[in-house]
């Protein structure tokens, strides 16, 4: 018994990081949610990419917590750590990238312009296309302390990325 509870607080960094990736991401993920629902503001293509982090990583996190909680070996661990941290990184890079597109650093891809989701059924084909609104890649929707959306997800899949490469190298 004395073992096993020496083993479990040895994981403890490895549960505590892969929580708080889990919790923050799905938090992440709720508030482009509430933004997209809640607010009306329709996610670009790229908006969209950047959600696919979060996608993988929280399941992978929650599963990692488990395995630690299971009393895994510390190689299987540290390599669910290691993954999500690689997996956010790539994230981080998406929204780099997307941050950049709406300063006008660089190009967006060419079908950023927006998806056509229903033009109806029957009825004046015309003024059903103008209601239609194309959400662009190149213009940030919504800014806070000069930050688009995409901005603040770079702060934020690098700070789990960073709680991740904690809980691997964290002892106690």
């Amino acid at each position: 018994m004395v073992a096993r509870i020496r083993t479990s607080i040895g994981n403890e960094p490895v549960i505590a990081a892969a929580l708080t990736i889990a919790a923050v991401g799905a938090a992440a993920i709720l508030g482009a949610l509430v933004f997209q629902y809640g607010f009306g503001l329709q996610p670009c293509p790229l908006c969209l990419q950047q959600r696919w982090p979060y996608y993988l990583t929280i399941p992978l996190a929650l599963l990692v917590a488990l395995a630690a909680r299971r009393q895994a070996p510390r190689r299987a661990l540290v390599g669910g750590l290691v993954v999500i941290a690689l997996v956010l990184l790539w994230g981080a890079g998406l929204s780099v990238y997307h941050a950049g597109v709406e300063w006008g650093w660089w190009e967006g891809p060419q079908d950023c312009a927006g998806p056509v989701t229903s033009l109806g059924a029957g009825g004046n084909l015309l003024q059903q296309m103008q209601k239609v609104r194309v959400v662009r890649c190149d213009e940030a929707a919504w800014r806070l302390l000069g930050l688009s959306l995409a901005g603040w997800n770079v702060l934020i899949a690098l700070g789990l990325a960073a709680v991740a490469v904690a809980g691997v190298v964290t002892k106690r």
